[in-house]
C-alpha cells in the first residue's frame, strides 16, 4: 500500500513538514482552525515560514479541517502544541484530542508518529491508550507508533527543516526503520535513529532544558554584574576569546520551546520522586528577568529625575524572538505588565506581530505610529527594522534607553542587559 500522510496541526512545525512531504507524497494538512485552512488554500502563511512559491511546489498537498478526511490516510504525524497550564504543569489536552481524532480514523497497519514535545514515556503511556480506546485496535499488533521530535527554529531562514538533522524512532525495530526512511526522504541533513521512543522523547526534552540552563547562567551573571556596575556584554566578549567558552547571551526566555519544555521534564522527574535542582533554579531565574528589567528601568528614570507615573514609554517588540511573528509565551509581556503597574504610559510597537492576535492573547493594543518623544525606550526584540530607528531623536531630555538585546552602541544606550 502506498503511503498517504496526514499532518495534524499546521503551525510553525506542521506546515513546513506538510509542504516538504507534499512535494512527492500524497499529504493531507489538517487543522481544526478553519480560518487557517482558508488562508493556506489561498497560498498565505501567517507564520511566514513558507513562501507562496514553495507552497506551489508542494503539488501533492491538500488541506482540510474535516476530521472525516483523515480516514483516507495511513500515516499520521502529530504536530500539535504541548503547552503548560497556569500552574506550569504539562497540558496534554491538544495532544490527547488529536490522538482521539486519529484513533477514530485508525485502520490495521497504520502508523502514528508524534513530533510534539513531551516527557519521556508520554507517547506509550498517554497517547497509545487513547489510540487503542477509540480505534478498538491493539498497539504493535494492529497499528504502530513512532516519535521524531520537531527541531523547527521559527524565523530562521538558514537552519530550515530539511537542513537540521532529525532524530527518529519507532515502537518496534522494523517500524523504527520505516520511520527513519520516511524522514530520510525529505531531510537532506540526515537522520539519527534512536534505540527507543523514550530515548527520542528525552533527547528533545534535554535539548531545550540545556539551553534554558545555559541562558539562566548568563542571566544570573547579568544580575550580579549589574550590582557591580560592569557591562555584561563586555564581560562575555572578553571571556569569549577562549576557544571553549560557550557564548550564550542574557535576555528574556520565551517562546514555545525553551521556556516551556523543561517543565515537561520536571513533571516526569517529580512523578518519579526526584526533584531537579539545576533545571528548576534556571527556570526561576529566567522567569523573573522581565521583572528585573522593569525595576531597573524605573531606577534609571528616577536617577535622571523623571516622574514615573505617566512616563511616556516605548517598548520595541512583543514577539518572543527577532524577525518572527510568533508571540507564544512572550516574556516581553512581563515587562509591560510591570511598567503599567508602576503607572507608566506604555506604547508597544512591533511591525512583525499581528495586532489582533496580540490584543486577543495579551490584551495589549499595539501602536502603528511612534510618538515624537519618550521618557523611556526599551528595546526588547532585535527586529531588523529597529536598527535604523532614530533613537537619539525619540528619546526625551533626560530620558532612558534600555537595550536588553545589546545591539545598540554603548554610547547610545543608557543600559544594556
Amino acid at each position: 500500500m502506498s503511503t498517504r500522510i496526514a499532518i495534524i496541526g499546521l503551525g510553525y512545525v506542521g506546515f513546513p513538514l506538510a509542504v516538504e512531504f507534499g512535494r512527492n507524497i500524497p499529504t493531507l494538512g489538517f487543522d481544526i482552525d478553519t480560518s487557517r485552512i482558508a488562508e493556506l488554500n489561498t497560498g498565505f502563511d501567517r507564520t511566514q515560514e513558507v513562501t507562496a512559491e514553495q507552497l506551489k511546489e508542494s503539488v501533492s498537498l491538500t488541506f482540510s479541517s474535516n476530521a472525516a478526511d483523515l480516514s483516507t490516510c495511513n500515516t499520521f504525524i502529530v504536530t500539535v502544541p504541548t503547552p503548560i497550564d497556569h500552574f506550569k504543569k504539562p497540558d496534554l489536552s491538544p495532544l490527547l484530542k488529536a490522538s482521539e481524532m486519529i484513533g477514530k480514523a485508525l485502520k490495521k497497519g497504520d502508523l502514528v508518529i508524534y513530533e510534539s514535545t513531551v516527557y519521556p514515556g508520554c507517547t506509550e503511556e498517554d497517547c497509545v491508550p487513547v489510540l487503542e480506546k477509540f480505534s478498538g485496535l491493539k498497539f504493535n499488533v494492529d497499528f504502530f507508533c513512532g516519535y521524531s521530535p520537531e527541531r523547527i527554529n521559527p524565523g530562521d531562514k538558514v537552519n530550515t527543516l530539511t537542513k537540521i538533522k532529525k532524530v527518529t524512532s519507532g515502537s518496534t525495530p522494523e517500524i523504527a526503520e520505516k520511520v527513519d526512511q520516511l524522514y530520510r526522504s525529505i531531510i537532506t541533513a540526515g537522520t539519527h535513529k534512536a534505540p527507543s521512543m523514550k530515548v527520542a522523547e528525552a533527547s528533545k526534552a534535554i535539548e531545550n532544558a540545556q539551553r534554558d540552563v545555559n541562558i539562566s547562567f548568563v542571566n544570573e551573571l547579568a544580575l550580579i554584574f549589574d550590582r557591580m556596575g560592569i557591562d555584561t556584554t563586555e564581560v562575555l566578549e572578553a571571556a569569549g576569546t577562549k576557544w571553549n567558552f560557550l557564548n550564550f547571551k542574557p535576555g528574556l526566555v520565551g517562546g514555545h520551546c525553551i521556556a516551556v519544555d523543561p517543565y515537561y521534564l520536571l513533571h516526569k522527574s517529580e512523578s518519579l520522586g526526584y526533584y531537579p535542582q539545576v533545571i528548576l533554579s534556571g527556570r526561576r531565574v529566567n522567569d523573573n528577568m522581565g521583572i528585573f528589567v522593569a525595576n531597573k528601568l524605573v531606577k534609571l528614570l528616577i536617577n535622571k529625575g523623571q516622574k514615573i507615573g505617566g512616563a511616556k514609554t516605548l517598548m520595541l517588540g512583543i514577539t518572543f524572538k527577532e524577525n518572527c511573528p510568533d508571540i507564544r509565551n512572550s516574556r516581553v509581556v512581563d515587562i509591560y505588565k510591570e511598567l503599567v503597574d508602576f503607572g507608566m504610559d506604555v506604547d508597544v510597537y512591533d511591525p512583525w506581530a499581528n495586532a489582533a492576535e496580540v490584543k486577543h492573547e495579551h490584551g495589549i493594543e499595539l501602536v502603528s505610529k511612534l510618538a515624537d518623544k519618550y521618557q523611556a525606550i526599551v528595546l526588547t526584540v532585535a527586529h531588523n527594522e529597529f536598527l535604523d530607528l532614530p533613537f537619539a531623536a525619540l528619546k526625551a531630555e533626560n530620558g532612558v534607553i534600555f537595550d536588553i538585546k545589546s545591539i545598540l552602541s554603548k554610547d547610545l544606550a543608557d543600559a544594556r542587559l
